[in-house]
């Protein structure tokens, strides 16, 4: 099952996810955010032989917005091929929180269509941000 969403993100994921960086595990991701000034910037996952120092394709596509001037994420696409739907790993949910808030779009797919959208709430439910480390209010 498909459902509508943004095709520019879409397309702008899907063609990013051509040059992903997976040589061991071979699923290649690509990601799509779309920042406030409405401007799309991609990223795409990048593998290391030491796992723990790869890249996921949404913190790289982040990482373009913030060099492109944007520091505020309104929706972002991830699309994979795989068996199970492609979402966020938790680091990647908290960058999203981080950006976008409780309310950015997360956009799920496979190369084809879109899947399932989420809110950044729904991936990070009572999620650690900015907004907690504001002074707490003395009354």
């Amino acid at each position: 099952m498909s459902i509508e969403g943004p095709a520019d993100l879409l397309a702008a994921a899907v063609a990013a996810r051509e040059h992903a960086y997976a040589p061991y595990s071979g699923y290649r991701v690509g990601a799509a955010v779309r920042g406030a000034s409405g401007r799309v910037y991609a990223g795409v996952n990048v593998e290391n032989a030491s796992y723990p120092v790869g890249v996921c394709a949404e913190a790289s596509a982040l990482s373009a917005m913030v060099l492109g001037g944007d520091v505020s994420l309104v929706e972002i696409a991830v699309t994979a091929e795989g068996a199970a739907l492609v979402t966020p790993c938790g680091a990647c949910r908290q960058r999203i929180f981080e950006f976008g808030g409780r309310d950015a779009r997360v956009w799920a797919a496979d190369t084809q269509a879109y899947r399932r959208s989420f809110t950044a709430e729904e991936l990070l439910p009572f999620g650690f941000g900015p907004h907690a480390m504001q002074p707490r209010d003395p009354r």
